[in-house]
């Protein structure tokens, strides 16, 4: 039989300076992102895979709902991945379809080189310590290690996942935020008020596959 993951919280933060940017009406439409060579193609997959979430909250509901069948019980069986034993099963799924039934559409994130870079600089950590956690082992924080390549700009924020290597997979359970109260991650993915975003996956020790995820109202880039 194989190993059962226990369920490990995806890790959030967030923090908010100054005025926040307002959605631009007239969104633009989903458009996939296949360009960036400092982006792999799951990382690409990752960012689409988010702009499909927030442009479209009613396609990405139906997607949702096919995710039912991977559960028994509070035991999620996601294909190709390692069962992981959740705290609360499908009533989490289903509070997420609620959710998605009411939201509007927001703007599409727009990659970024720096921010990028700097999430790969905390996988690179994260694979050597083996830890879980936003901090680094030199005491960076997510604004820390996105100011190295640049500086951001009015609000900042960081999901972690740990143990999916599907994109949707990374995607939809940072959505529905199983365990976590404030449901920081989906708040992460769905807020208005980022526009760019930083990718970086790679391997771990104990979570076979990890992806650090930077948001920000925006970013200027080094030269």
């Amino acid at each position: 039989m194989g190993r059962i993951m226990r369920f490990n919280s995806h890790i959030s933060l967030v923090i908010c300076l100054a005025i926040l940017f307002t959605p631009l009406p007239g969104l633009p439409q989903p458009n996939k992102v296949d360009k960036p060579d400092y982006l792999s193609p799951l990382e690409k997959a990752v960012v689409n895979e988010m702009n499909l979430a927030r442009t479209s909250p009613t396609e990405y509901l139906s997607l949702l709902e096919q995710f039912r069948k991977y559960y028994d019980g509070k035991l999620l069986k996601l294909p190709g991945e390692i069962p992981i034993l959740t705290k609360e099963g499908t009533s989490a799924l289903a509070g997420t379809i609620r959710f998605l039934r009411s939201l509007k559409p927001v703007s599409l994130l727009s990659p970024s080189k720096g921010m990028s870079l700097g999430a790969k600089d905390h996988i690179r950590d994260l694979r050597t310590s083996g830890a879980s956690q936003h901090k680094g082992s030199d005491g960076s924080q997510t604004w820390d290690r996105v100011n190295r390549y640049g500086t951001w700009q009015k609000i900042i924020g960081e999901n972690i996942s740990f143990g999916h290597n599907k994109a949707r997979n990374i995607v939809m359970t940072l959505i529905i935020d199983d365990g976590v109260p404030n449901r920081g991650h989906r708040k992460n993915i769905l807020n208005a008020d980022f526009r760019v975003v930083g990718v970086a996956c790679g391997d771990h020790p104990a979570y076979r596959t990890i992806c650090v995820i930077t948001f920000a109202g925006g970013y200027e880039e080094k030269d």
